[in-house]
This record gives C-alpha cells, structure tokens and sequence, in this order.
C-alpha cells in the first residue's frame, strides 16, 4: 500500500483547515487556537502548528493531507511539514488586500520544494470578489513563467477539492487516470 503526502498552504483564512476538513476521509486533526494577532480581524481562530487528515485513494493507497499555518511566525512548521511530500496545493483568498502579492509570497517561500515536486493553486472567496479573475491569475502566473492548474475552488465543497488534487497528482504524472 502506497501513502503520499500533500501540503495545503497559503495565507491566513485561505480555507486550508475547511479544505482538508471537506476532503478528509478520516476526522481530521486540526491544532487551533484563539487568534491574538492581525489574525483576528478575519477569523477567531487561526492554525498554530497543522491540519492533518487522509484521502483513500483506489487500491488501498493513501494521500495524507497536512495543512500549515497560514502566519509567518509559524514558518518553522513549514519546512517540517514539506520533508516528504509530493505536492503543494497553494489556497489564495481572493478577498484579500493583494492576491497576487500573496500569491509570489508563498511561491518564493516554497520555491525548492515546487521545483522538486509541483504545485496547484486555488482561489477561495471568488463567490465574495471576482476579482482578480482566474484568467488574471493566469497571466500573472505567465509573467512569472510557470503555469501551475489554477482553479476557482470553495474550500467547503469536497467535490472543488478533489478536482484540486487530481490537477496536482496529474502535473505530477500526466499519465495518471481520473
């Protein structure tokens, strides 16, 4: 039985902790506290170490699921939770200040980690601003000179997720079947 390990990251309320609590096929384990920072101007608790849960997959194989905290101060967790995985899925709140700004942030921050492995976005909130659009993101990811899947995602809906995953586990082996 093969197991695998994807890492959710992004920025804080990106939907990271909804998006593995919607996939999960297992209750997942989730270390939230009070929010006490800037945190809390959008959301009353806040990932302080990770989320984790596990997608079974056809054949008895596992993916499991580990979220990171969205906050710089938790950056240490970041490098631990990336040491064997095989993909990052990338959630970006589009209601934020600067999607884009976010967006580089945690490419950069991830960048040896997507080079040896791959990454697929997604852009929560679009029901709440539909701008940018996923076609700017597009061209903004263009202009970078990587063209990751992009996808408008609802952290909430299971179905949104998995299309998520199957473009990361497809860039990471376009042979793979749906």
């Amino acid at each position: 039985m093969s197991q695998y390990k994807i890492i959710f990251t992004g920025p804080v309320g990106a939907g990271k902790t909804t998006a593995i609590h919607s996939i999960s096929d297992v209750p997942p384990i989730k270390t939230d506290a009070s929010a006490s920072d800037m945190a809390k101007m959008r959301k009353a608790s806040t990932t302080v170490a990770m989320d984790y849960g596990i997608m079974n997959l056809p054949g008895g194989e596992k993916l499991h699921l580990y979220g990171t905290p969205g906050q710089e101060r938790f950056d240490f967790m970041w490098d631990i939770l990336v040491t064997g995985g095989i993909g990052l899925v990338l959630l970006l709140d589009n209601t934020r200040a600067d999607p884009f700004q976010d967006m580089k942030f945690f490419l950069d921050t991830f960048d040896k980690f997507i080079s040896d492995t791959t990454v697929a976005i997604g852009v929560t909130q679009m029901d709440l601003s539909a701008k940018p659009t996923i076609e700017d993101y597009h061209a903004h990811l263009n202009n970078l000179g990587i063209k990751p899947p992009v996808f408008a995602v609802d952290a909430r809906v299971k179905s949104d997720v998995s299309l998520l995953i199957q473009a990361l586990l497809y860039a990471l082996d376009p042979g793979l079947e749906g």
